[in-house]
C-alpha cells in the first residue's frame, strides 16, 4: 500500500456505534480486537471503546468499586468501514449490528460533537474517584454504623446524591432529630 493511500485510509476513520448484547460489552470488545488482529485489519480500525463509569457501592459497611457501562449494549469503534471491515465486525459473536438510520442499513458515523462529548465524558470518568451508588430509598429504616450516632436507628428522609449523603431522622433522648450522614455511615436494617 502506498503512503498516500495509507494516509487516506487513516484520515477517513470515523466513530461508529456497534450494537452488542447488553452485559457482554467487554467480551465483545475483546472479540472485535482479536478479529481485527487475526484478519490484519489494524490499519482500518484504530480504537474499540466501551465508555464506563466507576461506581462505588457500600455493602455491609465496606466500599466496593465496580465499573459500569455508561451505554449498556453499545460499543464504540473508530474505523474506516471499507471493504470487508463492516462484514467482519457484524459477524463477531455477540454483535447485533451497527447503529444506522434503518435496521440492517448502512452504518452511520457519529457526529464530531457527539464523539467529543462522549470522549470528554470518558476522560472525565477515568479521572474522577468514582461515584457512590446510593441503594437507599426514602422511608427506609437504617442503622448508623459509624460516627457519633453509631448504634442509633433511623428513617431516611432525604437522599443527596450530589453530596453523597443522606438525611436520617434518628431518635435522640426521645426526640426525632434529622442528621446528615455519609453513605458509608449507615447500613440497611
Amino acid at each position: 500500500m502506498t503512503d498516500l493511500v495509507k494516509n487516506e485510509t487513516l484520515s477517513a476513520k470515523k466513530w461508529y456505534v456497534v450494537r452488542a448484547i447488553s452485559g457482554q460489552e467487554k467480551k465483545i470488545k475483546h472479540y472485535i480486537e482479536m478479529e481485527i488482529i487475526r484478519l490484519k485489519l489494524s490499519e482500518y480500525v484504530s480504537q474499540v471503546l466501551i465508555p464506563t463509569e466507576k461506581i462505588i457501592q457500600i455493602r455491609n459497611g465496606k466500599k466496593i468499586a465496580k465499573e459500569k457501562s455508561f451505554y449498556p449494549g453499545y460499543v464504540l469503534i473508530e474505523a474506516n468501514l471499507t471493504g470487508e471491515v463492516p462484514h467482519a465486525i457484524k459477524n463477531i459473536t455477540g454483535v447485533i449490528g451497527f447503529l444506522g438510520e434503518t435496521k440492517g442499513g448502512d452504518p452511520v458515523p457519529m457526529r464530531i460533537s457527539e464523539v467529543n462529548r462522549i470522549l470528554g465524558k470518558v476522560d472525565e470518568l477515568t479521572e474522577s474517584e468514582g461515584t457512590v451508588a446510593s441503594n437507599y430509598t426514602i422511608g427506609e429504616n437504617v442503622k448508623v454504623i459509624n460516627g457519633p450516632f453509631n448504634g442509633f436507628n433511623g428513617v431516611i428522609e432525604e437522599i443527596m446524591d450530589d453530596k453523597k449523603k443522606i438525611k436520617v431522622t434518628v431518635k435522640i433522648f426521645g426526640r426525632k432529630t434529622p442528621v446528615e450522614l455519609n453513605y458509608g455511615e449507615v447500613e440497611k436494617e
